[in-house]
């Protein structure tokens, strides 16, 4: 049995304001050693290479579905729903603002 991998969607960039790259659904496997820092040039590396798998899908079935066709053992991380907040930008101007 492989290491178990991790299906969610990811959270919006804390850099920016857009939510590009947010719909799709991402399967990652968990790391299946430590990293270690090498003596000599002092980079960190782990002999584990599953850690630098990252498979995207466009849907939660489909990630799902491949997790079950190539027998990956797996958990599903289920996105808090977002809440839009209606604001204009004259909102920020108004008289009887609370600040």
């Amino acid at each position: 049995m492989s290491k178990p991998a991790r299906i969610y969607r990811p959270s919006k960039n804390a850099m920016q304001s857009g939510k590009a790259k947010t719909q799709n659904w991402v399967l990652e496997f968990e790391p299946g050693a430590a990293k270690r820092v090498d003596p000599l040039m002092g980079w960190s590396g782990s002999p584990d290479t599953d850690g630098q798998i990252r498979l995207v899908f466009e849907t939660q079935d489909e990630a799902l579905s491949y997790a079950q066709r190539h027998g990956i053992a797996y958990e599903v991380a289920i996105p808090h729903a977002s809440r839009v907040r209606a604001k204009s930008y004259a909102d920020n101007f108004k008289y009887d603002r609370v600040r």
